[in-house]
């Protein structure tokens, strides 16, 4: 088979390994991928961007099967492009794609179909948004409705940060368009979990937890940045979290997907808060998360590739899904500035071979890779327990070196 993967980042460098691994794969083309998928077995980088380029070439090189890593290809309406063309893909409609694609559609099909999730109002009128702000308890977490690279959403602590906030993504126009309109939402206190799961439209089948750390500065301190590390699984998935999950988010997201008709067959991923009082669902993404794709596939033993595929032929029940023994740890190296501004082509050193490392913000340059965004590389080991993951993964960072290169020190410690 030959396969196309849509990205650029560790998620999709952990994708391209993943599928490269099963027997079914001949040839993995990333569109535009990374200096790691350069280098990875069977891949090979395609310089292409936009949806017409990619469709072309998925015609020309009789492509048998595309996956889609982020997921403004998908709220644009890729899927619904190759399938009128008769192409095989991996991923939900534009439609169903609303669900990431829409903060407020999302919560509105949370709130049809009796899906648990926090207390929420929706503004497009920023007086009355701050007027909202006046009167509302705080914390308040505001959300921009749109995709906004995953740093959308702000938890205000006071009036007057909320209406800074306000400003920013309403008037100001931070997010060029996508905070225009606003979710002002409960605040949760908890621990999130991030639950990838894979739907074929009949079943949705969750994969291991993963817990994700945002916040660039150990002890979960500093401003959220796409992801500084994830463990698996979540030690605060309980069987009762699961539980409930299945019960109040799982079940009835499955009703709706049918009951609105939507054409889904990919990748929907629960983002999680667990409190006290219970276990309620944060928001919807319709594409695997990033950092906990690079820590959840190397747990995976089923063959991703024969996933993708049953999926696709609506046969995923016929699919037994296996998970290694243990656990994974990923921490994520960045760049010195992260998230703020920050210096890129410094080379990156790497000895030994026995660490995995997922490439994201690295280009291929002159027979070495150079640092090209924030968030570098990601670091992954395995173990018979996050324990030993965990410490397997920080001794796998001392053979890689770069100028400025930062991290986590913390990754897989629990505050909570």
């Amino acid at each position: 088979m030959k396969i196309l993967v849509i990205g650029n980042g560790g998620r999709e460098h952990a994708i391209a390994w993943k599928m490269a691994l099963s027997p079914l794969v001949d040839k993995i083309y990333c569109a535009p991928g990374n200096g790691g998928t350069h280098l990875e077995n069977k891949c090979e980088n395609i310089n292409l961007d936009t949806i017409d380029e990619l469709l072309n070439f998925a015609k020309e090189e009789k492509i048998d099967l595309t996956v889609v890593g982020p997921e403004a290809k998908l709220v644009e309406g890729i899927v619904d492009i190759f399938k009128e063309n008769g192409l095989k893909i991996f991923g939900p409609s534009k439609a169903a794609a609303e669900l990431e694609g829409s903060k407020a559609f999302a919560k509105a099909f949370m709130k049809k179909y009796g899906v648990k999730t926090a207390a929420y109002e929706v503004f497009e009128n920023v007086e009355e948004a701050l007027d909202y702000a006046k009167k509302c308890p705080y914390p308040i977490v505001i959300k921009a409705d749109g995709l906004a690279a995953g740093k959308g959403v702000v938890i205000c602590n006071t009036q007057q940060e909320a209406e800074n906030t306000l400003k920013d993504f309403m008037v100001n126009d931070v997010f060029k368009g996508s905070g225009k309109k606003v979710v002002m939402e409960e605040f949760l206190d908890g621990v999130e979990a991030s639950i990838l799961s894979v739907t074929d439209g009949n079943v949705i089948v969750p994969f291991i937890s993963a817990k994700d750390h945002k916040q660039i500065f150990d002890e979960d301190k500093g401003p959220n940045t796409g992801g500084m590390g994830a463990i698996v699984p979540n030690p605060y998935c309980s069987e009762d979290v699961i539980k409930e999950f299945n019960e109040t988010m799982l079940k009835p997201t499955l009703t709706g997907i049918k009951e609105e008709k939507m054409d889904y067959c990919g990748v929907i991923f629960f983002g999680l808060m667990i409190t006290k009082k219970g276990t309620y669902l944060l928001e919807y993404n319709v594409r695997m998360g990033d950092p906990e794709t690079q820590a959840v596939l190397p747990m995976l033993e089923t063959d991703l590739t024969e996933i993708i595929l049953a999926a696709i032929d609506g046969k995923l029940n016929d699919v037994e899904i296996k998970w290694k023994k243990g656990g994974a740890c990923c921490v994520v190296l960045a760049s010195k500035g992260y998230p703020g501004s920050y210096e890129t082509d410094k080379t990156i050193e790497i000895k030994g071979e026995d660490n995995k490392v997922f490439i994201a913000g690295a280009k291929y340059q002159e027979d070495s890779l150079k640092t090209s965004g924030g968030r570098v590389m990601s670091i992954v080991s395995t173990g018979g327990t996050i324990e030993e993951a965990i410490k397997n993964t920080y001794e796998d960072i001392k053979n890689v070196n770069f100028d400025g290169m930062y991290f986590r020190k913390d990754i897989g410690t629990l505050y909570r």
